[in-house]
This record gives structure tokens, sequence and C-alpha cells, in this order.
């Protein structure tokens, strides 16, 4: 006998034929997960609404996060605002409120919508007391730039938003497991603005209040939308009017919010041609006025005579011809030439907006958005370590902001005149 060859049969998990099988049986599976009967609805629906059900452990961990994250605005630390990243709670909760939508479920969506409002709350707190210890205990060497930069909006922000919502969605759904990482990525993009628009109502800083809230709302129901559509793909779908209802008026809702708060709907009747680029807002300057210089005839004034009219070769003729004017010399005003003010147009490649500075490269005292226009002050420049400062004021809420920003972030608005003398004509004297 032949102890090479192997008398057992051929194990099924190397036939081509089973391996074909056992993938076409996974792959129905997966187009089926959703159940098609009522009763399997019904029962994973109410296993995923209890996955996704608020506990504790919501709040405890979003005061833990919210306290890391206010300090680390105070202290303008990254670390400390990647920390508060990494304790944030599990925000299943989302999840289970955008299966609520789906499945018109109004006490589910109560819950969990309302378990969100909370613990945004006491990131909001966290961030507002921090911003109250800044006023208490200041500090002029303190920028907040983290606080400025997380109360923008920005494009990549939004990709990211878009990745960590489609994840998180669909490794809740899929597995058992709890998605650590991609809850911290959604978790990153939402109470970051949330919390620097409470630092920044606390510390009356002006660029992050009310900035961060509605950043916070334009990612929460952006994350929201691809979360619903998310559902729709992993063959989620209302199986009622009332479900079919609520989903409607939701993204409608979400649309809507993402086309106002984020300027695209002002963009695309532009682009339309249906409207015109809002024109940047003037700076109202303040003119003293100067009074009028009183002007004294002079009885001592010797009278000049002027000849008016062409000169001819004749002197009789021309003596007759013309006539006398009498001008009266008057005494004359001395008028000093102050330096105009220059509009500045604020154009930050990047970020929307314009740092304005206590002094070069100090204090951060407000955000100028792009669009805006400031006063420079005429030959006030600085050059620190080659990069040219310039000297600013500003009207940011009614307040006026003498500060400090870098040139190149700034465009002339009104160009300074050319003063090139003219040509003087030549006199040409009287034959």
């Amino acid at each position: 006998m032949n102890y090479t060859e192997s008398s057992s049969p051929p194990s099924p998990e190397s036939s081509p034929e089973f391996v074909s099988a056992r993938a076409r049986r996974r792959r129905a599976q997966r187009r089926a997960y959703f159940p098609a009967d009522e009763e399997g609805r019904n029962a994973l629906f109410e296993h995923l609404a209890r996955r996704a059900f608020p506990s504790y452990e919501l709040f405890v961990f979003s005061l833990v996060a919210g306290v890391f994250l206010g300090v680390g605005y105070f202290f303008n630390a990254q670390a400390l605002l990647i920390f508060g990243i990494l304790v944030a709670p599990l925000l299943t909760t989302w999840v289970g409120m955008s299966l609520s939508i789906i499945a018109g479920s109004g006490r589910l969506f109560a819950q969990t919508f309302t378990a969100l409002f909370l613990s945004s709350l006491l990131i909001f707190g966290s961030g507002l007391l921090a911003g109250f210890a800044s006023r208490v205990l200041p500090n002029s060497a303190r920028t907040f730039n983290e606080a400025f930069i997380h109360s923008r909006l920005w494009p990549p922000d939004l990709f990211a938003l878009t990745v960590g919502a489609i994840i998180l969605t669909i490794s809740f759904v899929r597995s058992e497991e709890r998605p650590y990482l991609p809850s911290a990525l959604l978790a990153y993009e939402l109470l970051l603005p949330l919390c620097a628009a409470g630092f920044g109502l606390g510390s009356g800083v002006s660029g992050m209040w009310p900035a961060g809230a509605l950043v916070f709302v334009v990612h929460f129901a952006w994350a929201t939308f691809f979360g619903i559509i998310t559902l729709f793909f992993l063959r989620f779908y209302p199986i009622s009017m009332g479900g079919a209802t609520f989903t409607g008026l939701a993204i409608i809702s979400i649309l809507t919010i993402a086309t106002f708060l984020t300027g695209l709907g002002q963009w695309i009747r532009m682009q339309a041609g249906q409207a015109t680029p809002e024109p940047a807002p003037a700076i109202p300057t303040i003119v003293s006025p100067s009074p009028a210089p009183s002007l004294t005839p002079s009885p001592e004034a010797a009278e000049s005579t002027a000849l008016i009219g062409v000169p001819t070769q004749s002197t009789t003729r021309t003596a007759t011809a013309t006539r006398r004017a009498t001008v009266i010399p008057t005494e004359t005003s001395t008028v000093t030439a102050e330096p105009t003010p220059i509009i500045g147009l604020i154009r930050a490649a990047e970020g929307g907006g314009a740092l304005i500075r206590e002094k070069p490269g100090g204090k951060v005292l407000a955000i100028i958005p792009n669009g805006s226009t400031v006063t420079i002050v005429p030959n006030d420049l600085q050059d620190v370590n080659k990069v040219i400062w310039v000297h600013v004021m500003a009207l940011v809420n009614d307040v006026r902001i003498d500060g400090w920003m870098i040139q190149s972030v700034l465009v002339t608005a009104t160009p300074v005149a050319d003063w090139q003398p003219s040509p003087i004509p030549p006199n040409t004297p009287t034959p």
C-alpha cells in the first residue's frame, strides 16, 4: 500500500464548489440582513435599540471628557484635547437616534436625543467654566489658538466626519463589539467645537461664540445625514407611513441646516446669477469737524492789475480793449496734510479668516473672517523674523480693536493715490 496517498476523502473546504457556495450564502445573508417579515424586523430593531439605549456611562464620560477639553483650551494644549477625546463616551446613542428616525419611533428618538442633548450640555458647561477661569486667571502669554481653530468650519473636518459617521454606523449594526475608534473620530468632530463655543462664551473672547456652536450644529446634522444614508445601504428602510414621514422631515431639516449655516445656498444663488456677493462692511470713520478759516480783507493791500484778453501788437488797442480787474488778496490758512488711512480686505488662504493680535506674535484679540475690512495704519510696519506685521484697527461686534496682522492676509481695498506731479505749462511772456 502506498502510504504517501491519503485514503480519506478530500476535505470539503478544499473544494472550489463548496467555497463558492459558502461565499454565495454569505452574500445572500448580507443582502437579507434586514429581515423581510415583520416579526424579524421588530426583533432586530429591539436588539439594536437595546444596545443604543443611553446609560449612565454617557453622562459620566461626557463630564470627564468636557473637563479635559476645557483645560486643554485653557492651556492651549493639544495633548489634553486628544486625551479628552479618547475618554469621550461611545456615541452609539447617536446611531440609535438615526435608527429611530428611520423606524419612526418617537419614543426612542426622544430618549436618545434628550440623552445627547444633556451630554452636550455637560461638554458645553465644562468649556464655559474654563472660559470663566481664563478671566479670573488672566495670562498675556495665552493665545487660545486651539479654541479659535476648532470653532471654524473646515472642509477636511467634513470629510473626516463623513468617514467616521459611516464606519460607526456599519460597525454598530454589523458587529456586537464596541466601536471605539470610529466613535472617537466622530467625537473629535462634535465635541471640540461644542466645548470651544462654551469656552468663548465664558472667556468673552470674540470669534468663538457663537461660531463654535454653529459648527457643532452643522457637524451634527452632517453626520446624521450620512448615518441615515448608510442605514439605507444596509437595507434599513421605513416600514410604515409614520417612519417614511419622519425620515423625510429629518432629511429636509438636515439639508436646510447644512444649506443655510454653511453658506451653500448663497453660493448656489451666486452661481445661478440670482444673487451678488455681499459687499464687505465698511468701518465707520469718525471725522472731527475743523473750524473753517476766516477770510478778512486787508484794507491796506494794493490793487493788482491783471490783463484779461488777447494781446495785440498795438499798445493803444491793448490799453483800450482790455479791462482792469481788481484782486484783493486775502489771508491764507495753513492746511496740514495727514496720512490717509488705508482700507484693507482680509484674504487669508487658509482657515477662512485672520487673527488680529495685541502685538506682533502676541496674544490673539479676535479673528476676522475673510471678506471683512480693516483700517491699516499707514507707515506702521514691523519686520519680525522676516514676517511683515501691519498695524490695523477693526470693528468686531461694535467694539474697536487695535492690533497687528501679518501682511500676507491683507489686500488693499482702496488703492493709495499715485501722487505724481503733473507737468506745469511754460509761461509765455506777453509781447
